[in-house]
């Protein structure tokens, strides 16, 4: 076992967060080192290529609004990206409607679209409105029973894989659009004329967002460690045990899921473990699925309520870009609502019909191949123990010098650009912490 020398950082995980923790520590010119599990940064961030199709972690696109980490991530594609205006639509009761649901029912049949704007009014002009317990009174508040009952608790059933009635309303004033009466109103009849929401815009590089990661990789003043995680953590003695080599440091920046980086940590107390067990997060099988022609939509991505198709998403890699397949040739993905393991045989005949009703392929021999994927840690589930489980597990870590960052490290629901600035303010934090050590040194 080797022994080696102290580093003043390290770094857990080589996503998106960790590298631009890495980036950032260099410029602040901290010596640290980067440890990755798999065999290639990136974290849910890559793209993978298969017989000329290209396909990434699903949908993962960039809505970037800080100038700074901008021009950091255009810097790091290079010139080979694309800026494109969002086309997205919900599928339901047979037709397609605009994004966000909730400001666009017209096309709806009629009973539906009426008891849809109907609720809406009901609840808009409702003066008794109590802090909502759940998400499901969020939106029976906020949305109407109408709205409520055809889209927001159906779909977010679907997504979340638990009732919205087990979900916190917290989590969701930056990604739930809350239109105002005049956009119902409008969207009822046709008359909107404005994309509504935080990802109306998006960049996209050209061949997949594993672009942006191999660039983050290249810019980065120390060499990523594939293939590395520790076994255990020495909270106290400040050491990371792998199994060839004890690496000592002063601080630890910590990308990996919460609850797993925890369950490293050697002789953590009960009540800390006990928390970090009580945080939950759903896992997520997707299919990449190439055509052998176009999409037949020129949509980005769908959002499917309904209970009788298999999935509660769509999404089409090559109307992002169009190198993303082979000429006249598209890749999809497709979110899957169940959280059991797929038997593919008997899933892709049922996906091949909803996508045939969609339009998005003219017949199931349009499918040149499916492909199985699973994402471990997909989406944190908000719940009613989210909050206290956090504020036992969060101090613990900061007093003992461990900055856990990153939507899974932070253990929230976020974005990419999110993702650069969470490894900037870790990268800060870890400066300051090496800081108020040395300045504590006799």
């Amino acid at each position: 076992m080797i022994r080696s020398p102290r580093t003043p950082v390290a770094i857990l995980g080589a996503g998106l967060t960790g590298m631009s923790a890495s980036f950032h520590l260099g410029r602040a010119g901290a010596s640290h080192r980067i440890f990755e599990r798999l065999g290639r940064p990136g974290g849910h961030a890559i793209t993978l290529e298969d017989e000329g199709y290209r396909f990434d972690r699903t949908g993962h696109l960039l809505h970037l609004r800080d100038a700074d980490l901008r021009a950091l991530a255009l810097g790091w594609i290079g010139d080979d990206w694309v800026e494109v205006d969002r086309r997205s639509r919900i599928w339901s009761h047979g037709t397609y409607t605009r994004y966000p649901f909730q400001a666009n029912t017209f096309g709806l049949p009629p009973e539906v679209a009426y008891e849809c704007l109907h609720g809406f009014v009901r609840a808009y002009h409702n003066p008794d409105k109590p802090t909502p317990k759940n998400f499901e009174e969020f939106c029976l508040q906020h949305f109407g029973e109408g709205i409520s009952k055809h889209f927001m608790i159906p779909y977010n059933t679907r997504l979340w894989g638990v009732s919205p009635r087990e979900i916190t309303a917290a989590w969701c004033s930056r990604f739930v659009p809350l239109p105002k009466l005049e956009d119902v109103l409008a969207g009822a009849v046709g008359l909107n004329d404005r994309e509504l929401g935080y990802n109306a815009r998006f960049v996209y590089p050209r061949l997949g967002i594993g672009k942006l990661a191999e660039g983050m990789a290249k810019s980065l003043p120390a060499r990523i460690e594939l293939g590395r995680a520790p076994a255990s953590i020495d909270f106290e003695a400040r050491e990371l045990h792998f199994e060839d080599e004890t690496v000592p440091y002063d601080v630890l920046v910590s990308t990996a899921p919460l609850p797993v980086l925890v369950e490293r940590l050697a002789g953590a107390p009960a009540n800390v473990v006990e928390a970090a067990r009580r945080l939950r997060c759903t896992h997520l099988h997707y299919l990449d699925i190439a055509l052998d022609g176009p999409c037949g939509e020129p949509l980005h991505w769908v959002y499917v309520p309904e209970e009788k198709y298999p999935f509660y998403r769509v999404g089409c890699y090559s109307n992002f870009s169009a190198a993303m397949a082979p000429p006249g040739k598209a890749s999809l993905y497709v979110e899957l609502a169940d959280r059991s393991e797929p038997d593919l045989p008997s899933l892709l005949p049922r996906v091949a019909e909803g996508l045939t009703e969609m339009r998005l392929i003219d017949s199931p021999k349009q499918i040149r191949f499916a492909r199985v994927r699973r994402i471990d840690h997909a989406y944190v589930i908000f719940d009613h123990a989210y909050f206290e489980s956090l504020e036992v597990v969060l101090p613990f870590l900061e007093r003992n010098g461990i900055v856990t960052a990153g939507r899974y490290g932070g253990w929230n629901y976020s974005s990419m650009e999110d993702a650069l600035r969470f490894g900037r303010d870790a990268a800060a934090k870890a400066v300051s912490t090496l800081g108020e050590s040395a300045a504590k040194e006799p």
